[in-house]
């Protein structure tokens, strides 16, 4: 066979194998989906969602659009969409997924074509002497030359380039010399960098703290969701408590004005009014406690809310929505911790963290490897008096082929060996941090499912005193009236009434903060609340995760 068509076969092979290579370096190498909406679930949910327990209520698809001024009107369901759209630092976490997207693209640039180029002369002025003559001589030449080429690395740890490159000498000796060559080059790295694990590595592993980044902003949406209605419930406790105190002040300015008429008439001694000035003191100074918690509780609800307007801090909230005890069924506890394991985003970084130690760890072993490469380089040469010419003699007799081995080894490879035994050690930290979290969940929503029984034995306990209080109340005033009691006893019973039916109320609205934490703690609150927000799947160790 002959050189050249023996020429021709290994470039058609060559070319072939690069295409190849192409094509299947492309196919791993596509990123999937990228989410960040948040706010309510665009379908119903899948049949076969973890189950948790109480069926979500469903917003409506789009938050409420208060007016720019005036009173803001919520509901619970209207001001969690309303921290989702305005929340200032909802909006600041917003940007995390996507800055950390970026890395993906910076890794996947290393797969990224490069275009080389360069234009180059030389001028020379010589002079030589004739040794028979002694006559000098000058002489004078120049060279221009050009190249062009493109090259690419695969994560196959192939390198593929095509190169084009011309030179023109000319001379005041010989005629103008035109060569043009062109090129193939492959690289194929045989030991330390060959395969789609190891140089994907990096790829997969900017992938993966991306997905950190959405459980992350997941974790952040339902802190804020529960913060809202954490705040919502203290709000409307604030509200209850100034009107409990209001009325207990107007009981107990009646009580003077009917003990002043007793004093006048003789029934009972004046220093009975000391008494009730001393009650209606006390009541005037819980009420402006009262009015404080109120203020500063809805400058916390406007920051969470952050309703669109002027005058922010002005603006007066009317909440919709009463704290009562809802128809909850909790399961048993065992099924919430399940879904904690399931479903708590800062658990899912952590498995991811594992899933990353992986990817290090087959990027240090492959770095224990010496490098070891094949190289083959195919060039075609045309050469004539003019650049067109010696394109055209391209497909003439002259060409070049070299290839070879390049071997790298470093003495003991001790940066190597550390690094992959660090990589080692650190998966392994990650899979203790994983159990040793895995554990704290479960103490975490064991803890808030006992709290929940708490608060609602609570609920019954207050609702019986408050009940208690007012009958003691009654029976007080009847006394009173019928002179068998005195003013400072009718204040005293006054005073417990008022503290139970500020418990009360508080009950319920812990016995409802007591369930939002439940359901925080478990990592189930967005979809509870039929909120959409990326880092929903879970990651399951167990199964091979596909690129």
């Amino acid at each position: 066979m002959s050189s050249d068509k023996l020429y021709g076969r290994l470039i058609g092979i060559l070319s072939l194998i690069s295409l190849c290579v192409f094509f299947t370096s492309c196919s791993f190498m596509k990123t999937g989906p990228y989410d960040d909406y948040i706010g309510p679930v665009p379908q119903p949910p899948t049949t076969d969602a973890p189950k948790i327990g109480t069926k979500p209520f469903q917003p409506d698809a789009t938050p409420p659009k208060p007016t720019p001024e005036g009173p803001i009107e919520v509901t619970i369901e209207n001001a969690i969409l309303l921290a989702l759209e305005n929340n200032r630092s909802l909006h600041v976490e917003r940007f995390n997924p996507s800055i950390q997207h970026t890395f993906e693209d910076q890794e996947r640039a290393v797969f990224d074509p490069e275009i080389t180029g360069g234009l180059s002369g030389t001028r020379e002025r010589s002079e030589t002497r004739s040794r028979t003559t002694g006559k000098i001589t000058e002489a004078r030449t120049s060279e221009t030359a050009a190249e062009l080429g493109i090259s690419q690395f695969f994560p196959t740890g192939t390198e593929v380039g095509v190169d084009l490159s011309t030179d023109r000498i000319w001379s005041d000796l010989y005629s103008d010399q035109h060569a043009t060559r062109a090129g193939l080059s492959v690289t194929q790295a045989l030991l330390r960098g060959v395969g789609l694990k190891a140089n994907l590595a990096s790829l997969r592993q900017a992938r993966l703290d991306t997905l950190a980044s959405q459980y992350e902003l997941h974790g952040f949406a339902e802190s804020l969701i529960a913060r809202v209605e954490e705040t919502y419930w203290d709000y409307t406790l604030a509200q209850r408590q100034i009107e409990i105190v209001t009325v207990s002040l107007e009981l107990a300015e009646q009580q003077l004005r009917e003990t002043e008429e007793r004093v006048k008439i003789g029934t009972v001694a004046e220093i009975e009014l000391a008494a009730a000035q001393a009650e209606i003191a006390l009541r005037q100074v819980n009420l402006i406690n009262a009015r404080n918690v109120l203020a500063t509780t809805r400058l916390r609800l406007l920051r969470l809310l952050n309703p669109p307007g002027p005058k922010l801090w002005d603006r007066e909230i009317i909440l919709r929505d009463r704290p009562v005890v809802p128809k909850v069924i909790l399961d048993e506890v065992e099924s919430h911790v399940d879904v904690a394991l399931l479903m708590r985003p800062d658990l899912n970084q952590a498995r991811l963290e594992v899933q990353r130690g992986d990817l290090e760890i087959v990027k240090t072993k492959n770095g224990l490897l010496p490098v070891l490469d094949l190289f083959i380089t195919l060039g075609k040469t045309g050469y004539a008096d003019s650049f067109g010419d010696s394109v055209s003699d391209i497909d003439g007799k002259g060409y070049d082929i070299s290839g070879g081995i390049s071997l790298a080894y470093p003495l003991r490879n001790r940066e190597a060996r550390a690094s992959h035994r660090r990589a080692i050690l650190d998966r392994t930290q990650a899979m203790e941090a994983v159990d040793n979290l895995a554990q704290l969940v479960q103490v975490d929503v064991r803890g808030a499912y006992i709290e929940i029984q708490r608060a609602k034995e609570q609920v019954t306990a207050t609702t019986a005193s408050r009940k208690l209080e007012e009958e003691k109340l009654r029976a007080e005033t009847e006394k009173f009236r019928v002179g068998r009691s005195t003013t400072l006893l009718i204040a005293g019973a006054q005073r417990d009434l008022v503290i139970s039916q500020i418990a009360e109320v508080r009950a319920v609205a812990d016995y409802l903060k007591a369930l939002v934490n439940l359901y925080l703690l478990e990592g189930s609150l967005l979809e509870r609340r039929g909120i959409s927000a990326p880092g929903r799947e879970p990651v399951d160790l167990s199964i091979p995760r596909k690129w």
